[in-house]
């Protein structure tokens, strides 16, 4: 029976320099690189590998006179080739585990130390090889130092605050209208209450539906930066609207479309609980677990 092909979840390219290798990785966690790509980053063009007593031996190692300088580890790695489904579809991939490229690099750096390349193609891709070495190393010691000092916590959130800042200004903009009447007018409706427009004082609540509907679902962070950045007074006021701390390029088109969108599914919707579902299925909240509509 044939076996399985098994299933990459995502995909990249692991870029060093001018060197490019497209990267997987499996649905149980495994780091793959893929063959062929190493063969192009290595200037290998010549195919993914050749037979070799009944194996395929990729020709990144099928050089003869990188043989004495293949270690146990890397000749374990190479036995069993992986072949997998790409995430998005299309042909399978045939790859190896990502930890074994540099014992590749090393047998080949260790080939031309010992004088053992003879042509320039060879040379070039011991060249390679040390350039992917030396990128390797780079990458390698800061993430453990990352990894050590708990760097990678903040890493992960300039990488948040970064989001933050694309969505939101750094001064506060002039006020101008950017809820149509239309959100509120659903908002009534739906909760069977009288619309008397838009000068008379809504409930308390309907802020609270403002934050859930739309804040909390444009963007990670989004609604505790607002809230850090425009708190209340000791009145329970707040200095301006949300809004007006959204930037024009990105913060205000994010929340057109998202009103236009949740306005679409209040028109569709004949009650508060129908219309809650399809915008939790739609629009789930940045970061949080699904959670059941808002009441009074």
């Amino acid at each position: 029976m044939k076996q399985k092909l098994r299933k990459a979840t995502h995909d990249g390219t692991l870029t060093i320099g001018d060197l490019k290798i497209p990267c997987y990785v499996l649905d149980d966690g495994t780091r793959i690189l893929s063959q062929r790509g190493i063969n192009e980053a290595l200037g290998i063009t010549h195919g993914g590998g050749v037979p070799d007593g009944g194996l395929i031996t990729p020709r990144f190692i099928r050089l003869d006179a990188l043989k004495p300088f293949i270690s146990n580890d890397l000749t374990a790695g190479l036995l069993e080739p992986i072949e997998f489904a790409p995430p998005h579809g299309g042909r399978s991939v045939i790859g190896i585990p990502a930890t074994i490229l540099p014992d590749i690099c090393t047998a080949w750096l260790k080939a031309r130390e010992a004088k053992a390349l003879k042509t320039d193609r060879q040379l070039d891709t011991a060249q390679r090889a040390e350039m992917l070495t030396r990128g390797l190393a780079h990458v390698g010691i800061i993430a453990l130092v990352d990894e050590a000092t708990g760097y990678q916590d903040v890493r992960d959130r300039l990488a948040l605050q970064a989001i933050l800042d694309a969505y939101l200004r750094k001064e506060l903009a002039a006020w101008a209208k950017r809820f149509p009447e239309e959100f509120y007018r659903q908002i009534f409706r739906l909760r069977d209450w009288q619309w008397k427009g838009m000068k008379v004082n809504r409930p308390q609540i309907v802020a609270k539906y403002t934050n859930d509907l739309v804040y909390e679902r444009l963007a990670p962070g989004i609604l505790e930066e607002l809230q850090r950045r425009n708190p209340k007074d000791e009145k329970g006021q707040r200095q301006a609207k949300h809004h007006q701390w959204l930037t024009e390029d990105v913060g205000h088109p994010a929340l057109a479309q998202h009103l236009h969108a949740v306005i679409g599914f209040m028109r569709a919707s004949a009650r508060w609980d129908q219309f809650y579902r399809l915008l939790q299925r739609a629009f789930p909240k940045k970061g949080q677990n699904l959670e059941l509509p808002l009441g009074d």
